[in-house]
């Protein structure tokens, strides 16, 4: 393996700053990384080698004639594949979107074109955002580094692989209900969940518009940080905006110490159901955080016990209007029926019966259920009062405490097939990360070490809106304790992945 793919982008960033590196060299170190061990992986849906490697060509050139550029030009990144590109097939892991090439970009595609950071390719996910596992993809599986009969989390599997597996130093995820923070946490890379409205959603091919938001998908708390102030802040494109800037997040990410802040364990995101080896390890770091300076103390959010409930009603009832548009005359696929009357009804109904997975149907038939005559007030107005109350909790807590954690997940990566014919004990995996998405607040899942199966278990900071420094401070310092511990980087003791013949 190059050494090149084993830096981090802000080692990446000095090397090609001070000239001993070319953007070129980086982008096809990990192309070839890439070409050696996707055909393992699968992280990737779409390779972009062209335009990636004229992107880094074009900032060697501005670097050589004197033009200050941004800190991160020249450093590769993988982009989801629910996020439209212009140029590049944008399919969500879809077969109604297959070959689809988008004619505009999403604004954090434009913010990461600007930074001058050449795109790899787009990486595979559960299709619309649709899953934990990354097994509900219309492309096939991608698989866990760390251990390739295993799951990559979901829906972001693809972006969590790429950084695990060294194919990409950065990426970007979507996070509706953990689908950043829970890939994080099983490949043992950095997760981050901004605040709901800092990061623009322009450009996302929606699944929730209330949930959706874009993060990075790193290997070090500080990359996250880089990366995060080059793809937030506000868009007058998008309604939802914010007007924050953002900044502050790589100075928050160098803090010394803890002094000063109050840390509350969240009783309800522990106990039973969690397995053994990830509540030792999540307690091993909340000592880490004391040594550290911190105050410890423990909060209640009663609420959080309907979060799970609340989310996969307003969830659904979200999808179903927002894949409406999926219906065989405007873009994407388009079915006629075999026998019979060419209508719009029987045209809209063989498209979106070829097109969409099991898991999407599920969904929209129980959104268009919740949202119907006479469900609607017993169903998705109730989830949406479960929604304010966790809000409220959330708000009492953060009076007690500066930030809130729990494990990221409840079990470390299962093996594919393992919950695929039982939605629910899926859906249980984004128990601890689905109320910072009805809140909209921020969070980041950062590795906390190996449980007793020798993989990965993720650790999860709540800041509250607005206040995503907070995240990057603790973050930053507990990954460095953590790092010392270990004596290098968690992700140095996987597996190495046996490279493919070429």
């Amino acid at each position: 393996m190059s050494d090149l793919t084993r830096r981090s982008a802000a080692e990446l960033a000095g090397l090609l700053a001070a000239g001993d590196v070319s953007a070129v060299e980086v982008t096809q170190a990990h192309l070839d990384r890439m070409a050696a061990v996707d055909g393992a992986v699968h992280a990737f849906l779409h390779v972009n080698t062209d335009e990636a490697l004229a992107a880094a060509a074009d900032v060697d050139a501005r670097r050589g004639a004197g033009e200050e550029l941004p800190e991160l030009a020249g450093v590769p990144i993988a982009v989801k594949d629910i996020v439209v590109t212009r140029g590049q097939v944008t399919t969500a892991a879809s077969k109604i979107l297959e070959n689809w090439v988008p004619p505009y970009d999403a604004t954090l595609v434009s913010r990461l074109r600007a930074a001058g950071m050449p795109i790899l390719g787009k990486t595979n996910l559960d299709e619309f955002a649709m899953g934990s596992s990354t097994e509900h993809s219309a492309y096939g599986n991608t698989r866990n580094p760390w251990d390739l009969e295993r799951i990559p989390g979901g829906s972001g599997g693809g972006s969590a692989a790429a950084v695990a597996a060294y194919e990409a130093p950065l990426a970007i995820g979507t996070d509706t209900g953990g689908s950043i923070r829970q890939p994080a946490a099983v490949t043992g890379t950095i997760g981050v969940k901004p605040t709901y409205g800092s990061v623009s959603r322009y450009g996302l091919i929606a699944m929730a518009s209330s949930l959706d938001q874009a993060g990075p998908v790193t290997r070090t708390v500080l990359d996250a940080a880089m990366l995060h102030e080059v793809i937030g802040g506000h868009d007058p494109l998008d309604s939802t905006s914010l007007t924050d800037p953002a900044t502050g997040y790589v100075a928050a990410a160098r803090a010394a110490d803890l002094k000063g802040l109050r840390v509350g364990i969240v009783t309800e995101l522990g106990g039973e159901g969690y397995q053994e080896g990830v509540r030792r390890s999540f307690l091993e770091s909340v000592e880490l955080l004391k040594q550290a300076g911190a105050e410890v103390v423990e909060v209640s959010c009663p609420s959080f016990d309907y979060a799970l409930a609340a989310y996969y009603l307003i969830m659904p009832a979200e999808a179903s209007s927002n894949l409406a548009k999926f219906d065989g005359m405007r873009f994407g696929l388009r079915v006629e029926p075999a026998e019979g009357p060419v209508t719009a009804e029987r045209v809209m109904a063989a498209t979106r019966g070829a097109g969409f997975g099991d898991e999407v149907k599920r969904r929209i038939i129980l959104g268009t259920h919740v949202l119907s005559a006479g469900y609607y007030d017993a169903y998705y107005g109730s989830a949406q009062k479960v929604r304010t109350l966790i809000q409220r909790d959330f708000a009492q807590a953060f009076a007690k405490a500066d930030v809130l954690v729990s494990p990221t997940a409840p079990t470390t990566a299962f093996r594919f097939g393992e919950k695929l014919d039982d939605p629910m004990a899926m859906y249980l995996n984004d128990v601890a990360t689905i109320p910072a998405n009805l809140a909209g607040i921020p969070g980041i899942s950062l590795p906390s070490g190996l449980s007793d199966d020798g993989l990965p278990v993720g650790f999860q900071v709540l800041a509250p809106a607005r206040e995503d420094a907070r995240l990057y401070r603790v973050g930053g310092v507990l990954e460095r304790l953590l790092t010392e511990k270990w004596g290098g980087p968690l992700l140095a003791q996987a597996p190495e992945l046996e490279v493919a013949s070429r």
